[in-house]
């Protein structure tokens, strides 16, 4: 997975709201992750993604 990107929409916790952000993607505990940053607070936003 080099330099693989996600980009939909995420969960802010603290805004409590979905929003649009671009990320990479991680593979954590054997899970694929996309991690990625808020653009309204800052705040690192993670999304579990599908096994593919």
């Amino acid at each position: 997975m080099a330099d693989e990107k996600y980009a939909g929409e995420f969960y802010c916790v603290k805004c409590r709201e979905k929003r649009e952000a671009e990320g990479d993607v991680v593979v954590s505990n054997g899970r694929r992750m996309a991690k990625a940053v808020c653009p309204e607070c800052g705040t690192k936003l993670n999304r579990i993604l599908g096994k593919a």
